[in-house]
């Protein structure tokens, strides 16, 4: 008999009912039954014999089959009500403790399966791929959720018979807490397609899977106990990989959820032995045109540089792989994304740097320049708050990054500091906080070059002190004292670097001046020694 081809698999859940209504084909008939009827998963699973004819069976009793109910479940072409009534049949058998199917006969692959298509029906899909005959999300999520706590109630109740004679269940078990644990991740939190009760049925079934495990947490259940120890990790992303391509991964909106919140569980030293295996489905979410998947993207890329050794992420030149992803997202226009991407740069220069320093590499430029030179072209000419917020938080990190080498990029550094301290950015000032350390970290590390700066600055943050002290806004009184405080450092730390000509210059603006804010942050800088 020739194997009918079968077409390629589209789907996580879909490729493998395909692969067991394939197999189901060449299984030996269960009798009496016609040609729509379900063979037997327990004969899915006997090898045939050397000869190429099928081995009978040994004496004893055979393998139980596999309710006649459960085929639209394993079939791709079945309509969504026909698998509901499927769903439903398993549970009312689960229930009834009619299991002898389940215990005896059943290979561990066939049961992957079966839990895999029972996952796979209450798996949300994009609106042009939904069954409006199979329900609502929802609905189906606790439909399967509760199957899938009585399929592993069954299975412990089968285990802890294992003492008493009974057959061992624990490849089995194994087997079913892979796609068990997927569909949990899927509904657990809150998204578009989970309710209160869907999210209610998926955690019970999650913390039932820890039990079942015997682990106390998420990341004990992925990763393992120990060192020593294999977790479930390399398992569930094999479920993952099929679904996590350039094609297919957005057929699913709940795949890119469950990838990213499995990834988070895993840290050092763990992560490194799946690096193959994570980096390329985060950068292929990073690479998206929707701003919600560049952020999740970029956050899996900075957990893995968070959690896996600098050798390997230079190995193979991952981290310029990972570095050009990133450098390309600044010229987006998008505050939430901006923010994850320089916080991710951050940690990813310092191994980009060691790389170059073994490699003894002579670059014109350093990644650093690089990323520092495009943030204050866009500073300079940004509108935007809260843009605006995010570059000045983030940019006292690359000042300290770079220490004296800072001195580079004096020029268009002291722009974008005037400009920025000239404008008000609402009540918690985030921008001018932001620039006032940045002032203070220039200083600190280029102090050699302020001398010749200082009628400058010093007139820039005279007239910041005057505008805050004058403004009658919305501005709370703690965020008028902080930004006060930080321009007062700033002042005594020109000071210092001048050798006193900040003291001298102050002298006549304190006869002068009649403001006693004004006067106090004056007097400050006369008194510092």
């Amino acid at each position: 008999m020739r194997r009918a081809a079968t077409p390629p698999p589209r789907r996580l859940y879909g490729s493998v009912r395909d692969s067991v209504a394939g197999a189901a084909r060449f299984a030996v008939p269960v009798s009496g039954g016609g040609p729509g009827r379900v063979p037997e998963l327990g004969r899915l699973s006997r090898p045939p014999s050397p000869g190429g004819h099928r081995a009978e069976p040994g004496p004893g009793p055979g393998p139980e089959p596999v309710p006649p109910e459960l085929g639209p479940l394993l079939s791709e072409g079945a309509s969504g009500g026909a698998r509901a009534a499927a769903v439903r049949g398993l549970r009312a058998r689960l229930e009834a403790a009619d299991c002898g199917w389940l215990r005896r006969g059943l290979s561990p692959a066939a049961l992957a399966a079966l839990a895999a298509a029972l996952g796979g029906y209450a798996a949300p899909r994009e609106p042009r791929e939904r069954e409006p005959e199979a329900g609502d999300v929802p609905e189906r999520a606790a439909d399967v959720g509760a199957a899938f706590l009585l399929l592993l109630a069954e299975l412990q109740a089968a285990e802890g018979q294992r003492s008493r004679g009974g057959p061992a269940v624990g490849p089995l078990l194994r087997a079913a807490v892979g796609p068990a644990y997927v569909f949990a991740a899927s509904h657990a939190a809150e998204r578009p397609w989970t309710t209160p009760g869907s999210r209610s049925v998926a955690q019970e079934l999650l913390a039932g899977l820890l039990r079942a495990t015997g682990c106390g947490s998420v990341p004990e259940f992925l990763r393992g106990q120990d060192e020593e120890e294999e977790g479930r990790f390399a398992a569930v992303m094999g479920l993952l990989k099929q679904e996590l391509t350039k094609d297919a991964w957005k057929c699913n909106p709940a795949t890119k959820h469950v990838f990213s919140w499995t990834l988070l569980h895993i840290t050092r030293p763990w992560l490194s032995r799946y690096l193959e295996s994570v980096l390329p489905p985060s950068l292929l979410i990073s690479d998206d045109y929707q701003e919600e998947n560049k952020i999740l993207g970029v956050r899996c890329l900075h957990h893995i540089i968070l959690n896996v050794p600098a050798a390997d992420l230079c190995q193979f030149n991952r981290a310029q792989v990972v570095y050009h992803a990133l450098y390309n997202h600044l010229y987006s226009r998008e505050a939430p994304l901006i923010e994850a991407v320089l916080l991710c740069l951050l940690d990813l220069l310092p191994v980009l740097e060691r790389a170059q320093r073994h490699q003894k590499e002579a670059r014109p430029t350093a990644p650093c320049d690089e990323v520092l030179q495009l943030v204050l072209t866009h500073m300079e000419a940004e509108h935007r708050v809260a843009l605006r917020r995010v570059y000045a938080r983030t940019l006292p990190a690359f000042v300290q990054r770079l220490g004296i080498q800072i001195a580079r990029h004096l020029k268009r550094l002291e722009r974008v500091i005037l400009g920025y301290l000239e404008v008000c950015d609402g009540p918690e000032e985030e921008a001018r906080l932001g620039i006032l350390e940045t002032l203070q970290c220039t200083i600190e590390h280029a102090w050699p070059r302020m001398p010749c700066r200082l009628p400058v600055l010093l007139k820039a943050l005279l007239k910041m002190i005057w505008d805050v002290h004058t403004d009658q806004g919305s501005t709370p009184e703690p965020v008028k004292a902080a930004l006060l405080q930080g321009a007062t450092e700033c002042l005594i730390l020109l000071d210092r670097c001048s050798e006193g000509q900040v003291k001298i210059l102050l002298e006549g603006v304190y006869s002068s001046c009649e403001e006693g804010r004004v006067r106090e942050c004056i007097r400050k800088v006369q008194e510092n020694t």
